[in-house]
């Protein structure tokens, strides 16, 4: 079976074609856009923006995908009939910029062999899930192929399972000895601990009440004055302090809930204390670029050892065969390691299953798994919708 995935929760446009069969996996294209230039500027995702640049990529990204896997075919039949073209334009609604680049394309080539599409449905920023949701729901009019919406959290949790090389054939070994196991999302607008009892089993133990760890280290990239995204630019700066000598000031920074029974995690009031430190040291008139490599190890320390003592403390009470982590902020190696450490010395009979840096991110492959995986479920294009708060 040849799916196409499409992934457009945030500020990457994706677009994957893998091919599932019997649990063999092959990811014929990962192709990924990021808008990361884009929203530099503001520190942050600007929903209206990241929904303008998927319009705009979409088609694109898509042409090129079917270019690189010899399904992009010139059309030899009739263009598409004035009732199609107006029911194209009735899905897409206002959406001019991805009306007007789906249509030049339909016109110009032909059905590719594709058997499935598979499009994030949410959760997400609802203007950016509409763009790829209403293309996929037209792809599925136009040419009359399945579809079906996927939970973007649930192509995190197994996005670890996908093939370690694009091209390579791979066995996806998701059998029911995995479970049950603790998955944990976390990302720039996720961070959730969720049990896992097998494919489309999940409970939810546990989730942030406010800022989500990715947003905790872009804010407070903010407050240290690096750029965005957050992650990526606080473990950069944190390493610089392996290199100093010990710092005469005493840095330290609450480590928020990690001592409560629960599984809900809280970094507000981190950010909020990264704030009263900076101000106390502009007040003490020491420089913050001296001190920042500090500043940025104590953070990376602070949000890497709750969630671990959180997921470890989970795993244990609910006594799991495996830890599964995904989303973005598991590209960070510290973070990896310090699980690493704390399973093998503390639950060494549990296994750790983590994704390939490069499938971390937001990415279509992850959707494409997942509807492999989950079978003959299917969608209807006419009643699929966006849902920006779609829990698991």
């Amino acid at each position: 079976m040849r799916i196409l995935g499409i992934e457009t929760s945030c500020d990457e446009t994706g677009v994957s074609i893998l091919d599932f069969n019997q649990n063999q996996c092959q990811i014929l294209v990962n192709l990924i856009y990021s808008q990361i230039a884009i929203h530099q500027p503001y520190g942050g995702v600007v929903p209206n923006l990241a929904k303008r640049e998927h319009q705009k990529k979409l088609v694109p990204l898509f042409k090129l995908a079917l270019d690189q896997t010899d399904l992009l075919k010139n059309k030899k039949t009739s263009p598409i009939s004035k009732n199609k073209e107006e029911k194209i334009k009735e899905i897409l609604g206002k959406d001019e910029i991805l009306q007007k680049k789906l249509l030049e394309f339909l016109k110009k080539y032909s059905k590719p062999k594709i058997d499935l599409i598979a499009v994030t449905k949410g959760p997400g920023l609802a203007p950016a899930l509409w763009p790829g949701v209403n293309f996929a729901r037209a792809l599925s009019f136009v040419w009359d192929i399945p579809l079906i919406g996927i939970n973007h959290l649930e192509g995190h949790l197994f996005s670890a399972f996908l093939p370690k090389k694009i091209g390579e054939k791979e066995k996806i070994n998701i059998s029911k000895n995995l479970f049950p196991a603790i998955g944990l999302v976390i990302s720039g607008g996720h961070t959730q601990l969720i049990l896992v009892n097998g494919i489309g089993k999940y409970r939810l133990i546990g989730e942030t009440r406010d800022d989500a760890a990715g947003e905790c280290f872009d804010k407070t990239a903010r407050l240290l004055r690096l750029d965005y995204p957050g992650g990526p630019a606080i473990a950069k700066e944190a390493l610089k302090s392996k290199k100093m000598v010990k710092s005469a000031i005493e840095i330290k920074l609450p480590r928020p809930m990690i001592n409560q029974k629960n599984y809900d995690f809280s970094f507000s009031g981190l950010k909020t204390a990264v704030f009263y430190l900076v101000e106390h040291l502009k007040k003490q008139n020491i420089s913050l670029k001296e001190i920042r490599p500090y500043l940025a190890n104590e953070i990376q320390n602070s949000i890497n050892e709750v969630l671990v003592a959180k997921t470890l403390r989970a795993a244990k009470n609910f006594k799991v065969k495996n830890v599964i982590l995904g989303g973005g902020v598991v590209a960070n190696e510290v973070l990896l390691n310090l699980f690493k450490k704390e399973i093998h010395e503390k639950l060494p009979k549990i296994g750790f299953i983590v994704p390939e840096k490069k499938y971390t991110g937001d990415n279509a492959s992850m959707i494409a798994l997942v509807a492999g995986i989950k079978g003959s479920k299917r969608d209807n294009w006419r009643n699929l919708q966006a849902d920006a708060n779609w829990q698991l």
